[in-house]
């Protein structure tokens, strides 16, 4: 990277699946200039499906770290400290009603990583200047993990009690929770994650 160019700020934001990080990051980038921050997700670095593993009753489970292709999202994260633009097919999460798109990433001021599992790995988190995990009660998360996978993803309530029960908690007790200790902000998202919003916006707008 040239010497002078400056150096993104990349916030690195986690939680428990349907804590709410996907509306707070909503509504935090509504209140940031779109050409000033880049948001980055875990999401779109899933392995296909024929490499993701499977629960002992061969039932594929997402909600593992070995889901993830983390050395593609480390060397992505690390063009764009770079300054270099990268390219990344959208994951669609199996939806066949959802054409995957070609997604450009272009390095900005702010870059904002996201995904249960972004503190997990260190080639990830040696890039975070802020580290920020939102927490949610398990029935809290438990309700908005069914009508999230009912309406986007199309999956059964048995199937999503299911995956909650066997794939999502014991993937939060393991592999995210007890990475809560390494946040500089925690943001409880219970009810209202509003004040905690502006006081996080107040801090990312001076880097903009």
């Amino acid at each position: 990277m040239n010497s002078k160019v400056k150096r993104p700020f990349i916030t690195g934001i986690t939680g428990g699946s349907a804590s709410g990080k996907t509306l707070f990051l909503e509504k935090m980038l509504a209140k940031l200039p779109k050409d000033k921050v880049c948001l980055i997700s875990q999401d779109n670095y899933y392995k296909p499906r024929d490499q993701q593993p499977k629960d002992g009753r061969g039932i594929h489970n997402f909600d593992r770290p070995d889901s993830i292709d983390f050395q593609a999202f480390a060397n992505d994260l690390q063009l764009l400290s770079e300054g270099k633009t990268i390219t990344r097919q959208e994951y669609t999460f199996n939806n066949p009603n959802k054409n995957p798109k070609m997604l450009t990433f272009t390095p900005t001021a702010v870059i904002v990583v996201e995904g249960i599992f972004v503190f997990y790995h260190p080639d990830l988190m040696k890039h975070f200047d802020l580290k920020v995990f939102i927490e949610a009660k398990e029935h809290v998360m438990l309700k908005r993990r069914i009508l999230r996978d009912k309406m986007e993803r199309g999956y059964d309530l048995d199937d999503v009690l299911y995956r909650f029960e066997h794939h999502v908690m014991p993937a939060y007790d393991q592999h995210i929770m007890p990475l809560k200790a390494k946040a500089d902000i925690i943001i409880p998202n219970n009810y209202s994650f509003d004040r905690a919003l502006d006081v996080l916006l107040t801090y990312l707008k001076e880097k903009v």
